[in-house]
């Protein structure tokens, strides 16, 4: 039984991933990597603390995907220029935050479109390997959010996907699932799904913003359910 479940789980293994360009990729990491050294410096953190809280922001998720479906590389160790990078990226804004003019404004940007990236390359990975599209899915938003989420568990707080917000893990899931359903459907090509995947995501994002839409909470249920009565 084993090795039948370890068949059917790698019979698309040979399928080849998404081919996101290089520097889109870096890209993802970089942006990601910035949002989590910004936030160090807000709390006071240290160098060594904000080295490895952009790190976690910037490549957690990707770890919890590939910790979550043990398959496959582990991208981490198998990209060889992510980690640099990263910590890179890390360094220079901790030490020269200047760089990045106006953080407020162009953070949530970079961020929302390095999510995007990342819930296509998530939900990619575990279609290759053949699992389930909700598997996809899941794996999708894990990438796309999982750093965030370490981030913000590192500092103690509750992580903000799960908090009453503008639309954020409701965007990165609906990114994640319009690529699967895209590719699934032998419709597009992988990369085209990629490119609907981040619109779908940034669109989502911005419309909450644009008309503060925020995800339900238990007292908006409930006195939606009172005005149903």
């Amino acid at each position: 039984m084993p090795v039948v479940a370890a068949m059917t789980v790698t019979s698309h293994a040979t399928d080849a991933m998404v081919a996101i360009p290089f520097w889109l990729e870096m890209f993802a990491v970089v942006a990601a990597s910035i949002s989590g050294v910004l936030v160090a410096r807000e709390h006071k953190l240290d160098l060594v603390g904000a080295v490895a809280l952009a790190v976690v922001c910037g490549l957690g998720g990707g770890l919890l995907r590939d910790m979550t479906l043990q398959v496959g590389n582990v991208y981490i160790l198998n990209q060889p220029m992510a980690l640099p990078l990263s910590i890179a990226t890390a360094a220079i804004i901790y030490i020269f935050p200047a760089i990045v003019d106006k953080p407020e404004k162009l953070i949530p940007l970079l961020d929302i479109i390095s999510v995007g990236i990342y819930a296509a390359t998530g939900a990619d990975k575990a279609l290759v390997y053949g699992f389930a599209p909700a598997v996809c899915i899941m794996m999708g938003f894990f990438t796309a959010v999982g750093g965030g989420m370490l981030r913000d568990g590192f500092m103690g707080v509750v992580p903000g996907i799960f908090q009453r917000t503008n639309f954020y893990a409701i965007a990165a899931i609906a990114g994640s699932a319009s690529y699967v359903c895209l590719v699934m459907s032998g419709l597009v090509s992988n990369v085209v799904a990629l490119v609907v995947c981040v619109v779908v995501t940034m669109g989502l994002r911005w419309l909450s913003l644009r008309f503060d839409i925020k995800s339900p909470t238990e007292e908006d249920i409930a006195h939606f359910l009172h005005r149903k009565k």
